[in-house]
């Protein structure tokens, strides 16, 4: 969904204007005509889908300055600019000192308030990336802090929530990269036991010989190898929050321990005279049919009930689509800041393509699939062309590449004619023919012995180069050293255009 931003303008004209402008530039608007109206508007339900304030700082009744003050106590982290006849530093210090992020003078420039717009956006998005990374480190992340705003997501924030306010062992189910750690970082956060120790746990990727002493620990001397006493991860979670993930992973003999310590609430570290005292709040995830397993005997059904009292099932991104949008923008907004790239969104035809895929990966894959895509990515938004392997498995949808060319039979040079081999010359003995390995059938002189124009020499190379890489854009245009829209320009200029091959 595109950012929606208000703009608060008393003139009729200018506010139409700003109205265009802001929508040319791909944004919604909401538009009011005075300070007053637009503090009610923030008030109102809609507020909350508000990301941005444009603001007229001389108006009748309530001015530019005094809507800034009765901001900070509505939206304080709302980002604004605003607008004025009046460009003197004394107006400029007012206004950024009453809370004001930009200001442009008047008459506006569409360039000047596009870059402000973006850039504003950009560093809001990254500061509540910030505060969520922030969270959920402290253990503090809730359930407002997810991306999960689809109805059938609805069920789970209600179950959540309600389990929070309780000790009951949660098991929470789903496909694998559905999400299933940040349900239980939220139901953490929460509860009561929110700051203090979330310790997650991957019961499939610990070593069957050492599931014992990872859990619960050991003392030292108790095994080969054990030179020093070891805290095992429920006493690490001692007075927060452990979460198994891959429950159903553990082998069949620790099950029978892991029964006893959810029911004792105390473990055994390996080697230990005394049994130790924990408390911790059990959360687990699966993505196993793990009824399915008791009956089969892979799992024990006295633990399987322990740990399924209060179940809590997470669907499968696609069946949840309304919440890609969403995703795509966080996930953009995390990778182009690490790697800092200027993606700045996604064209909407990108968009409808990552919907219209089934997401077998589930979020996992959208996170993997946009990351990919920044990296490919060459201009401001991620295009339909930066998601190929996407593209290629959804119907209605292709990335347009040339056809990949016959490759030209290997030329006989005359006697003293160079080649190119590797960026350097070499002159071939008279009758010698350019192999695979040398100039790869690529003739850099005529018949008659001169050499041939250098846009032939470079429209072969371009042939040969998408033979080679079977049309694959990126890797074409990473190998001949020149970006993708220069390689785009290049075959358009040299007349390599698709069938043209």
């Amino acid at each position: 969904m595109a950012s929606r931003i208000l703009i608060v303008e008393d003139d009729p004209a200018q506010r139409r204007i700003l109205e265009e402008l802001v929508k040319r530039f791909g944004f919604e608007t909401v538009s009011v005509d005075g300070g007053a109206k637009g503090i009610e508007c923030l008030r109102g339900q809609a507020s909350s889908h508000i990301e941005l304030v444009i603001l007229d700082l001389n108006m009748p009744g309530m001015d530019g300055l005094e809507f800034l003050e009765r901001l900070q106590a509505i939206r304080g982290d709302l980002p604004v600019i605003v607008q004025t006849a009046q460009g003197s530093i004394e107006t400029v210090i007012k206004a950024m000192r009453a809370g004001a992020d930009d200001f442009v003078v008047k008459p506006i420039s569409p360039e000047r308030l596009k870059v402000s717009i973006q850039n504003l956006l950009k560093v809001n998005a990254l500061t509540e990336e910030v505060k969520r990374l922030n969270k959920k480190v402290g253990s503090a992340l809730t359930f407002d802090d997810l991306i999960a705003a689809s109805p059938t997501m609805a069920n789970v924030l209600r179950l959540g929530r309600r389990g929070a306010q309780s000790n009951i062992p949660i098991l929470i189910e789903g496909e694998s990269g559905v999400g299933k750690e940040m349900i239980a970082r939220a139901i953490q956060g929460e509860s009561e036991r929110a700051g203090k120790p979330f310790v997650a746990v991957n019961c499939g990727a610990i070593p069957e010989n050492l599931v014992e002493s990872t859990l619960f620990g050991h003392e030292k001397g108790s095994f080969t190898g054990a030179t020093g006493k070891h805290f095992g991860k429920f006493q690490e979670a001692d007075g927060g929050t452990l979460f198994l993930d891959e429950v159903a992973e553990l082998p069949f003999d620790m099950q029978v321990k892991l029964l006893r310590a959810i029911q004792e609430g105390e473990i055994d570290p390996v080697g230990s005279r005394k049994p130790v005292k924990v408390n911790i709040r059990l959360i687990s995830a699966t993505n196993r049919n793990m009824i399915e397993m008791v009956k089969q005997g892979q799992f024990r059904e006295d633990l399987y009930y322990r740990l399924n009292v209060y179940p809590v099932m997470v669907p499968p991104l696609r069946d949840r689509k309304e919440d890609i949008p969403a995703l795509t923008d966080h996930f953009i907004t995390r990778f182009a800041a690490e790697e800092g790239r200027k993606v700045r969104g996604i064209d909407p035809q990108a968009l409808g393509l990552l919907g219209a895929y089934s997401w077998p990966g589930n979020v996992r894959q959208l996170e993997n699939t946009v990351f990919r895509a920044i990296v490919l990515c060459e201009g401001d938004r991620l295009e339909v062309q930066d998601f190929p392997q996407i593209a290629a498995l959804v119907d209605g949808y292709e990335v347009t590449i040339p056809a990949a060319p016959v490759q030209p039979p290997k030329p006989t040079l005359p006697q003293g004619a160079a080649a190119v081999m590797g960026g350097t010359s070499v002159a071939p003995s008279a009758g010698a023919t350019v192999s695979d390995g040398m100039a790869l059938g690529i003739p850099v002189v005529t018949n008659g012995g001169h050499i041939r124009k250098l846009d032939e020499v470079e429209a072969d190379m371009i042939r040969l180069a998408l033979h080679r890489y079977r049309g694959q854009m990126s890797e074409v245009a990473r190998k001949l050293g020149i970006g993708r829209s220069t390689l785009y320009r290049k075959m358009k200029d040299l007349g390599l255009e698709e069938g043209t091959g």
